[in-house]
């Protein structure tokens, strides 16, 4: 494995738009910075070390963590992988990555020095990986198995392998943010919820989606888990009330063109991103679950979407070999959004928080199960420590 340093910093600061990526969305007056160095497919961008840098991977066998500030690589590893890596993740309170790939490795990496800390070979092709909130846990899945492993972090030993876990392709596992559950979703178009104490799958429903299951991602506090679909679709389930049992989760209602790849929920769940093969990225306000926002600019397929802890970027990966970051900071002042806001307030009501008292917005959409605490209570926790990025070599 190689670890390149290009020292793009050393150079002064870049002297134009042109050379520093920047655009502007003239379709929705977004400021748009794009981040060019991958060879091909752009698999997954994330938001790590404070929001002060992005770390990508791709089908061209490298990962890249970028500086958020200069749109610049700091580091690029190259040779992680044989084949496309599907997934990327820092392990939290750390400097070390995991990444997963279609030649069937885990690869486990320090940032800061390049080395690789270990690499498991499991025996199918990995399409997804997460870790668990205290950064002690890896899971990935594997087809065409339709496997999950479950390892330790810190030496990649294999704790728990779930043979047939679903009936086909798993295309995304996630661990909920407390960690004591790994949730899957499937081309199979079911959604699992594994028990980690329990050892045993203790949820599965049926998606009723009308195509493959692409992505899944929770709230902060593990209440809500929303799913993304080929049907064009996304749905939102409430896990800790369960209404979903009886009524199914709550679809999103005009939304993308195209298949959704991906979705992310912001720290405070109140605004949902997500990405779609119609090469858009949309951004729906979770007290309406209306889409108020459509950010155009790739060139191909959407891949995966994440958005910064303060809600302040959203980054976005594609087939067309770029990470977008797109800067919604001030999103409500745009005329397309200040409209939508305006014309999606017939769907709203106001209801009572349980626990605070306060009135808070809801849509009709929601169901009774979805509306007892506003979204401020939904999500109180405590705030974590987070790591330095590593300095330039």
């Amino acid at each position: 494995m190689a670890s390149e340093n290009p020292d793009p910093l050393s150079v002064g600061r870049p002297s134009g738009e042109e050379e520093k990526g920047g655009e502007r969305n003239l379709d929705s007056q977004v400021p748009v910075k794009v981040l060019r160095a991958h060879i091909d497919t752009v698999t997954a961008a994330r938001f790590c070390f404070n929001d002060r840098c992005i770390l990508s991977c791709s089908s061209d066998h490298s990962a890249i963590l970028w500086d958020v500030h200069s749109c610049r690589p700091l580091r690029v590893f190259n040779q992680l992988h044989g084949k496309t890596i599907t997934e990327c993740a820092l392990i939290p309170n750390s400097n070390r990555i995991i990444t997963v790939s279609w030649d069937k490795k885990i690869v486990a990496l320090d940032l800061e020095t390049g080395q690789i800390l270990w690499r498991s070979r499991q025996t199918g092709l990995l399409t997804s990986c997460s870790v668990s909130s205290d950064g002690r846990l890896v899971v990935c899945a594997a087809d065409p198995q339709n496997a999950v492993y479950i390892s330790e972090a810190a030496s990649g030993q294999t704790l728990h392998h779930l043979s047939d876990h679903h009936h086909s392709t798993i295309t995304r596992c996630r661990f909920d943010p407390q960690g004591q559950r790994v949730a899957t979703v499937s081309s199979d178009r079911s959604i699992k919820l594994w028990d980690m104490l329990a050892q045993k799958t203790t949820v599965s429903i049926d998606s009723n989606h009308g195509n493959v299951v692409s992505d899944c991602c929770f709230t902060k506090n593990g209440h809500f888990l929303c799913t993304a679909s080929w049907d064009k679709t996304l749905k939102l389930w409430d896990l800790q009330a369960g209404g979903f049992r009886s009524h199914g989760g709550t679809t999103l209602q005009r939304g993308h063109e195209g298949s959704v790849s991906s979705c992310s929920f912001s720290a405070d769940a109140n605004l949902l991103v997500s990405g779609s093969y119609d090469r858009t990225v949309s951004l729906w306000d979770m007290s309406s679950l209306s889409q108020v926002l459509i950010l155009k600019g790739h060139s191909d397929w959407v891949t995966d979407v994440s958005i910064s802890a303060e809600r302040k970027l959203v980054a976005s990966a594609s087939k067309d070999g770029t990470v977008r970051l797109w800067d919604i900071e001030n999103m409500e002042e745009i005329p397309e959004v200040m409209e939508k806001r305006r014309t999606e307030g017939s769907g709203i009501h106001i209801l009572k928080c349980e626990e605070c008292g306060k009135p808070f917005p809801v849509s009709r959409l929601q169901t009774s199960e979805l509306l007892s605490h506003c979204v401020f209570c939904r999500l109180k926790s405590p705030s974590k420590y987070r790591p330095q990025p590593p300095p330039l070599m």
